[in-house]
């Protein structure tokens, strides 16, 4: 059972990654939380720490659980790492470009943007979560629970 420290951790630290910034355009970083990708992985690590808790106090397995909260973060961290960078870049040139116009000053160079530590620290502990919630189809468990022992001195 002590093995569930790792998503109990793993969930802490996807939780945390969603105030961490997650893109950053032109050197300016913007942190994950305002965004509702932020507040699913936010849900979804605390969702996930509580289950590893729980596990870990009443010896219940949770595998399952913990392995569909992992692929569902993964996702979600795996399409972020993507596609925020290079919304933030358009935005980011929308609004350099309409400030040209009603300043009536040329237009400058497109912004550059780069995935944030947020999403990085946010991919390494999906990919843990999901990682460990695996070892339940990877290696099949003989009891998926933990049996009580029975008292083995009754005659």
């Amino acid at each position: 059972m002590r093995g569930y420290f790792v998503p109990l951790v793993a969930g802490v630290v996807l939780a945390a990654s969603a105030f961490l910034p997650w893109v950053v355009v032109s050197g300016q970083s913007f942190r994950g939380v305002p965004d509702v990708a932020a507040l699913w992985v936010l849900g979804l690590g605390l969702l996930a720490s509580v289950l590893a808790l729980l596990s870990l106090i009443t010896r219940r397995n949770s595998r399952h659980p913990l392995f569909l909260i992992g692929l569902v973060a993964l996702g979600i961290m795996f399409l972020s790492w993507r596609i925020l960078p290079r919304t933030s870049a358009e935005r980011a040139l929308t609004i350099s470009q309409a400030y040209a116009i009603v300043e009536s000053t040329p237009m400058g160079d497109a912004p550059i943007a780069s995935p944030g530590s947020g999403i990085y620290v946010g991919l390494a502990a999906a990919v843990a979560i999901a990682g460990f919630g695996l070892t339940i189809v990877v290696r099949r468990v003989s009891t998926p629970y933990a049996v009580a022992s029975a008292d083995d001195d009754v005659e």
